[in-house]
């Protein structure tokens, strides 16, 4: 078997495993316990953040685990977004008296400003649309170009005295693009607006420091970083108050209640720290093997179509349309040739409808149905990658009825 799609899911690190073990056997205590047991949890969930902190360039106390990429997303946009509304909600009420002497473009009172982009997570683009039905935001959605990416100045462009939040992905995770969260973060900073990137598939390919990107918050999963699945973290700059989305014994500094996940804290942290060490190397074996999966699919399969920027992509990250084929029939072709791969967000599995990134790129409905995702760590080898891209000629030739190309060795 190949695997490809380390995007949904990467392989469970052994190194990760062994450091949380103990946690999931002997050390089961509970970190909120005053016995030995449990401070002897305490003090292992603290050296996960100190080591999380470390990784992040940021202090511990910035830290909040959570259980993984959705709820760290959730806890930013809305915990963020809510407490600014109650900010502008303060602000005009100290403004009301006066706010009618004011020239027209200057008065308060207006609804309460969210912006981002049209390709996000789900996990962002629901949560803005819960606080759109349910709260009376604006969501505004920067739109992208044919790569997937975003113009920072049509970022600063929608920011306004009512923007609470700006989130921006700082990777795609359905065609790869790297988004220019840094210069998007400095005009947010400029206009005091407060900036979230979702960085769960940038975690082990590119710079997570935060005081570099600039960023007030950023969310990562572990599971896309060789933990098992059920942890993630959110980074938080400095102590601003933030609406929780779990209510209870008020853990993480009240932030995140629920009893903390000592293990998956554990393995979070040596899996970041095995990231970091690991990082540059990584990506530039990757990188070759991915730029040989691309050239040779787009030279074996007639009319391929790579999506995604061609430069600013993920080191492991290379996804096609195959116009004129059914994207789910060629995943079912490899994957009776051993070659497991996707066809686009797991978050999305299961949905006919086309993806939502491809159409905001500007693909028909028809073209974006037709996608494939290849996706891997840098565990992947040559020999699996001129496999999996012969493989994936012989799927669409199989599927759509094209001959399919000699490969040079």
């Amino acid at each position: 078997m190949i695997y490809l799609d380390a995007a949904a899911t990467a392989p469970p690190r052994r190194e990760v495993l062994e450091a949380m073990w103990p946690y999931l056997t002997t050390e089961f205590g509970n970190p909120s316990s005053s016995h030995s047991a449990g401070e002897s949890a305490a003090r292992a969930l603290e050296e996960a953040r100190e080591t999380a902190a470390a990784v992040l360039g940021c202090r511990p106390g910035e830290i909040i685990f959570t259980s993984g990429g959705t709820e760290a997303d959730n806890l930013a946009v809305k915990g963020l977004a809510l407490t600014g509304m109650d900010r502008l909600d303060r602000m005009d009420r100290l403004d009301r008296l006066d706010r009618l002497e004011r020239p027209a473009h200057e008065r308060s009172g207006a609804s309460p400003q969210l912006v981002s982009t049209a390709v996000e997570h789900p996990a962002v683009l629901e949560s803005l649309d819960y606080l759109r039905r349910r709260h009376g935001f604006r969501v505004m959605l920067l739109p992208v170009d044919e790569t997937g990416m975003v113009d920072p100045e049509e970022a600063a462009a929608a920011l306004t005295p009512e923007t609470v939040l700006c989130s921006v992905m700082y990777a795609n995770n359905e065609v790869g693009t790297i988004q220019p969260v840094g210069e998007i973060a400095a005009r947010c900073r400029a206009a005091g607006v407060p900036f979230h990137t979702d960085a769960v598939q940038a975690g082990g390919w590119l710079d997570l420091d935060v005081g570099t990107l600039g960023v007030d918050a950023l969310s990562l999963s572990g599971h896309k970083l060789g933990t098992p699945k059920g942890i993630g973290l959110l980074y938080l700059r400095g102590a601003p108050p933030l609406e929780p989305v779990m209510h209870g014994g008020g853990q993480e500094r009240g932030r995140r209640s629920g009893t903390e996940n000592v293990a998956g804290a554990v393995g979070m942290a040596a899996a970041l720290a095995l990231a970091a060490a690991e990082r540059d190397d990584a990506a530039r074996h990757a990188s070759a093997l991915r730029n040989r999966l691309i050239d040779a699919v787009l030279r074996g399969v007639p009319g391929a179509l790579l999506t995604g920027h061609g430069t600013e992509r993920l080191p492991g990250h290379a996804s096609f349309c195959f116009p004129g084929t059914s994207g789910e029939a060629v995943l079912l072709e490899l994957e009776r040739a051993g070659v497991l791969c996707s066809s686009g967000s797991a978050c999305a599995a299961g949905s006919d409808e086309p993806s939502a990134v491809l159409t905001a790129m500007g693909l028909d409905r028809e073209t974006a149905q037709t996608a494939v995702r290849f996706t891997f760590t840098a565990a992947i080898r040559e020999g699996d990658v001129d496999r999996a891209a012969q493989e994936v000629v012989a799927a669409v030739a199989a599927v759509g009825g094209l001959a399919p190309a000699r490969l040079r060795a």
